[in-house]
């Protein structure tokens, strides 16, 4: 998350990525037929997290032509902190997670955005790979999410995410399934804006190959140097991480 605040000076969202609900079971749960970007995706990626998460992703801020926003840190308001405040209610924690008590923060984002949800995963052997889904967050109407909601936990803060989706069969990004199928744990950092070329180029720069994303080919720069590791993209950043090792390391 770190990383990702650095490059786009906003908040970001932390969130388990909870649960996946097709436009099948959305519709026969709430009688409701899910449309736009979710509908394109054929299901919603709940992203849930347990008690706290950024005020900013509400979607109560917007910029100077009235779209929903999350605001770079020195551009939000007095105002803005209102309404994010506004959105916000303070439940009591549940015992079950919370043993200790205490409160929990709860907004639903009421408010279509561009956004990209990411993951970094250590795997044993190979070291740190990423992960990359850009999609959009989802304003549902408020009796649907509410009813949704209810299926997991009411009192945490709630993000529905439609990632773009390819339709493709044995694609990663087929669905929002195959997203939520293939995605290596139940976290995610997800950040305001389209992000994920920015972030692959970055990934190149420290020697972590991109296992999984959905950024298109014409937006993707890595160095000119990974063309002499094969003709398949992906295949290219692994071989070329591997010989080049990483940027930084520990030393004792």
């Amino acid at each position: 998350m770190l990383f990702m605040r650095l490059l786009t000076n906003r908040a970001q969202i932390f969130a388990d990525v909870r649960t996946y609900w097709s436009g099948e079971a959305t519709e026969r749960v709430t009688g409701y037929k899910l449309e736009g970007h979710a509908a394109e995706s054929n299901g919603i990626i709940h992203l849930l997290n347990s008690g706290a998460a950024c005020l900013d992703a509400c979607g109560e801020c917007t910029d100077e032509n009235g779209n929903a926003i999350m605001k770079k840190w020195w551009e939000v308001t007095d105002e803005d902190i209102k309404k994010m405040t506004d959105a916000t209610v303070w439940c009591e924690a549940g015992f079950d997670n919370f043993r200790g008590g205490g409160f929990s923060s709860h907004y639903t984002t009421r408010a279509e955005m561009p956004a990209t949800m990411i993951r970094l995963n250590l795997v044993k052997g190979l070291g740190p790979v990423l992960q990359i889904a850009e999609g959009w967050t989802v304003k549902l109407p408020d009796e649907v999410s509410d009813k949704l909601m209810e299926r997991t936990n009411p009192t945490w803060p709630c993000t529905w995410f439609a990632p773009r989706c390819d339709g493709k069969e044995g694609s990663a990004f087929r669905t929002a399934y195959e997203v939520m199928q293939n995605w290596g744990a139940n976290h995610g950092a997800i950040s305001y804006g389209h992000i994920g070329a920015d972030l692959i180029t970055m990934c190149s720069m420290l020697r972590i190959p991109v296992c999984m994303h959905n950024v298109p080919d014409q937006d993707i720069f890595r160095p000119a140097a990974w063309n002499a590791f094969g003709m398949d993209k992906e295949g290219q950043d692994y071989r070329a991480c591997a010989t080049y090792g990483p940027m930084y390391k520990s030393y004792k």
